[in-house]
């Protein structure tokens, strides 16, 4: 952030992101309490990861839709005016970028989900920490 701070780029926007990402949160709980993608866990754990961030990017997607809406209506809009006005490439575009962001998440929580937490978390956080497996 310093080197950007050469070329006037404000921390506003910074600070912005960071309250937008609450609401995207609060995205992800919901699909997890409405178990989406819960029937391909069965699946390798990189094809589950895959199918449940391009469910949640595409409620994420549904959720900037309707707050786009919700925030043209406030504005004084009739909604075929304020559904008129959303650019959808733009929505595309961040549903795209939510979802290369997710596929982390997704991948570190399968990883907890199929090692189980006591592996998992030894895996990152005991030096020389090694787990029994089946063949050992």
């Amino acid at each position: 952030m310093l080197p950007l701070n050469q070329f006037h780029v404000s921390y506003f926007m910074y600070g912005t992101a960071l309250i937008n990402a609450l609401p995207v949160a609060k995205v992800i709980l919901i699909g997890e309490y409405a178990r989406l993608g819960k029937k391909r866990e069965s699946k390798a754990p990189f094809q589950s990861e895959l199918y449940k961030a391009f469910l949640i990017s595409l409620l994420v997607f549904a959720f900037h839709i309707v707050e786009e809406a919700i925030k043209r209506r406030w504005h004084g809009e009739n909604f075929a005016t304020a559904y008129y006005g959303i650019r959808v490439n733009e929505l595309l575009a961040r549903s795209v970028v939510i979802f290369c962001a997710f596929l982390p998440l997704l991948e570190f929580r399968e990883l907890r989900r199929v090692l189980g937490e006591d592996n998992f978390w030894s895996l990152f956080f005991r030096s020389g920490a090694t787990t029994k497996t089946d063949a050992d």
